[in-house]
């Protein structure tokens, strides 16, 4: 059975791909530097984006692994334009996955980048891998194996989030292990 953590990236100043993690951001990623010292990790992949590389990095350090960076686990980009409603833009995206607004990217392109990783993780000689990435993509993932998760819980999603993903008997299935 082979085990893929995902892991939503701890609390961040902002959403540029350089926004530092926030005080308590930083206790957090130690607080998963902690929470994943009693799993067998062979693999650490992340989004380049700075706020997910700052978080795994003191269980990366600990385990002495290199953060090896995949762009396709950089957040997805809603839109290129400043909508005041972009929480109202962003639920229709859950519901229409082909929605596009401009200069973004819809759930079906996101969806497909990141199942993209999932895969080849999974058909790698890699049996525990964590991935870390963010909130929007790590929702879409989940969705891709769980037609339930929606934007309700894309909401309820925690700064860190770790799900778990295994595969076995070709069929993968989802757990929450952080909250």
């Amino acid at each position: 059975m082979k085990k893929i953590y995902v892991v939503r990236h701890c609390k961040a100043e902002g959403q540029s791909p350089e926004a530092q993690l926030t005080d308590r951001g930083l206790k957090q990623a130690l607080d998963l530097r902690e929470f994943f010292s009693e799993f067998k990790i062979d693999r650490i992949i992340s989004s380049p984006y700075k706020r997910a590389i700052t978080s795994i990095h003191p269980l990366a350090k600990k385990l002495n692994m290199e953060i090896e960076i995949d762009t396709r686990l950089a957040e997805r980009i809603l839109s290129t334009q400043n909508y005041p409603d972009w929480f109202e833009k962003l639920k229709a995206t859950f519901d229409d996955f082909g929605l596009k607004f401009e200069g973004g990217e819809s759930s079906l392109d996101a969806t497909k980048r990141i199942v993209e990783v999932v895969e080849s993780t999974f058909n790698s000689n890699h049996e525990n891998t964590i991935i870390v990435t963010h909130g929007n993509l790590m929702s879409l993932l989940l969705k891709r194996f769980n037609k339930d998760f929606g934007f309700d819980n894309w909401k309820n999603l925690s700064n860190p989030d770790v799900y778990l993903l295994k595969y076995e008997n070709n069929k993968v299935t989802s757990e929450r292990l952080w909250k």
